[in-house]
C-alpha cells in the first residue's frame, strides 16, 4: 500500500507544547554543526543563515497587502530553546570532541557551547561494515539479529524520551552513504520486512533498521543520504500505520544545489544541452566513504537524476535529447570539509551556436547541510501535529532525489519546490494559496 502527504481541508494543528527530541543517526561533521549552531544561536551568538524556518518570509495575500511576515511567526513552529539532542554514531567521541576532529567548525565558536557538546555523547550504533566498507568503529551495539538491533534502538528512543520528559521527537538520518541496493521482495510489506529482519537478510540495511526503529516509536523520520531506506512499500505502508512523516533523500547541498538553480534557467530560456561535466573533491568522511565504488553508485544515482527530471528531454528532444552528463567525486584528505566542485556545462543557442558556462563552487558541505537539518526537523514536527503522514512531498525543497508517489516524476526544479513549500504552509496557515496569475492587479 503506497500513501502519500494526507490533509484535511482545514486542518487542525497541535500546539508545539513541551520539548522536541532530535535524533540524529551519526555524530559526524553534519550532525556537531548543525547541533554546535543551534546552541551557539540559542546563545544569541551566532545567526541561523541559511534557515528558511528562521530566517524565511512568507508572502500573504495579494501584493498590495504587503504582508510578508517570517514563517517562524506566521506558522506554530517548536522554538530552538525546546529542542534537545540525542545521537547514535559508531565513535564514542562527545559531540565537541567530534565537532573538533570533523573540523568543520573553528574552536572560538566551539568553545562557548563546549559544556553543552560534551554532554552530549552518542549511544551505541547499529552498524554493519558491508554496508559501508570504508569506515569502522568500536562504538556498537551487539545482538543476534537485525530486529534485535531494532528494538535495541527503539529502548534507546524510550529511555532518551522518558528521561527528558519529552512530547515528541524526529528522527534524521545523517550519516554516511550505504551501498547501492536494489528492491527487493523482503521490502514489499512490513511483515515481509520484520521476517527478514529477523532471518539477517542482506537486503535490510542498517538505515532501514533506524526507519523502522523510529516509526515503530511514533518519531518521524527524514532520510539525508541516498540510501533506499524509506523508498520501499514496507516503510510507505508502516508510516501509514503509525500516522507518521517521512521524507527524503539525500540533502541538497553543493554541486547538486546548483545544477538545481541553474538547470531551470537553461529550461526556461530554451537553451540546449550538449554536455555538462561534474568533478568534486572532497577529503571529509563522507568522501573516504565514497571512495568505495559501491557507496559511490548509491550517491551517483541520487546525483545524476536531476537533470533528466529538470529538463524533460523527452519533452524537448532537440535540446535535451542527447546531452552527455557525467559526475565524479574524488577523495581528497587535505580539503577535508572544504568541498569544491567543478562543472563544465556546454550549451547552444540561436541557430546552435555554442557557448560554455563554468562553475567553481568553493563551498563547505556541513555548513550547507546544517540549517536543512534544523527546518526538517521543525517542519516534520509540523507534519506531525498537523496530521500529516506518508512522504512529505512538500518538503522536497531540501534533498537532491526528492521522494514522491511512484506514479509521479520527482519536482527538482529549485523554484518549483519552493513554491510547493510555501503553498503547503499557507494552506497549513488557512490562507490563499498563491499562483502569481496576477491579472487581478490589471482589470
Amino acid at each position: 500500500m503506497i500513501i502519500l502527504i494526507i490533509m484535511s481541508k482545514n486542518p487542525v494543528i497541535r500546539k508545539p507544547e513541551g520539548k522536541l527530541g532530535v535524533l540524529t543517526v551519526g555524530l559526524g561533521a553534519v550532525a556537531t554543526t548543525f547541533v554546535a549552531g543551534v546552541m551557539s544561536v540559542r546563545k544569541g551568538l551566532s545567526r541561523p543563515i541559511g534557515s528558511l524556518t528562521q530566517m524565511g518570509s512568507i508572502r500573504l495575500g495579494k501584493r498590495t497587502d504587503k504582508r510578508s511576515p517570517l514563517i517562524r511567526d506566521f506558522i506554530d513552529l517548536v522554538g530552538l530553546d525546546d529542542l534537545v539532542f540525542g545521537a547514535w554514531d559508531i565513535f564514542p567521541d562527545s559531540a565537541y570532541e567530534a565537532a573538533l576532529k570533523a573540523g568543520v567548525l573553528q574552536r572560538e565558536h566551539l568553545d562557548p557551547v563546549r559544556e553543552e557538546l560534551e554532554a552530549l555523547k552518542p549511544w551505541t550504533a547499529v552498524f554493519d561494515q558491508r554496508y559501508v566498507k570504508n569506515l569502522s568503529g568500536e562504538n556498537v551495539k551487539k545482538a543476534a539479529t537485525k530486529f534485535d538491533h531494532a528494538r535495541l534502538l527503539m529502548e534507546d528512543i524510550r529511555k532518551f524520551k522518558e528521561a527528558h520528559g519529552l512530547d515528541r521527537m524526529v528522527m534524521v538520518w545523517c550519516a554516511s552513504t550505504e551501498i547501492f541496493l536494489k528492491p527487493d521482495p523482503i521490502h514489499d510489506t512490513v511483515a515481509s520486512l520484520e521476517k527478514a529482519m529477523k532471518e539477517n537478510h542482506p537486503a535490510v540495511a542498517p538505515s532501514m533498521i533506524y526507519a523502522y526503529a523510529a516509526l515503530k516509536s511514533g518519531v518521524p523520520f527524514a532520510n539525508g543520504a541516498p540510501n533506499l531506506t524509506l523508498d520501499i512499500p514496507a516503510m510507505r505502508e508502516l508510516a501509514c500505520e503509525t500516522g507518521l512523516p517521512v521524507a527524503g533523500k539525500d540533502f541538497k547541498t553543493g554541486q547538486t544545489l546548483m545544477k538545481t538553480i541553474l538547470a531551470p534557467g537553461l529550461k526556461a530560456r530554451l537553451l540546449g544541452l550538449n554536455g555538462w561535466f561534474s568533478t568534486n573533491i572532497l577529503g571529509n568522511r563522507d568522501g573516504e566513504v565514497l571512495e568505495d565504488p559501491e557507496s559511490f553508485k548509491t550517491k551517483e544515482e541520487s546525483k545524476l537524476s536531476v537533470l533528466e527530471y529538470i529538463l524533460q528531454p523527452e519533452v524537448y528532444p532537440e535540446l535535451y535529447g542527447r546531452y552527455t552528463h557525467k559526475v565524479r567525486i574524488n577523495y581528497y584528505p587535505p580539503r577535508g570539509d572544504n568541498k569544491e566542485g567543478w562543472d563544465n556545462i556546454d550549451i547552444f543557442g540561436w541557430m546552435g551556436y555554442p557557448m560554455q558556462i563554468k562553475i567553481d563552487f568553493l563551498c563547505r558541505d556541513s555548513i550547507l547541510a546544517a540549517p536543512i537539518v534544523l527546518d526538517l526537523v521543525l517542519f516534520m514536527d509540523l507534519a506531525k501535529r498537523a496530521g500529516m503522514k506518508g512522504v512529505q512531498e512538500w518538503l522536497s525543497f531540501y534533498f537532491k532525489s526528492p521522494m514522491c508517489a511512484p506514479e509521479l516524476y520527482p519536482e527538482h526544479d529549485l523554484f518549483i519546490q519552493l513554491m510547493k513549500l510555501k503553498n503547503t504552509l499557507r494552506h497549513l496557515g488557512g490562507e490563499e494559496l498563491i499562483t502569481h496569475l496576477g491579472l487581478e492587479y490589471y482589470d
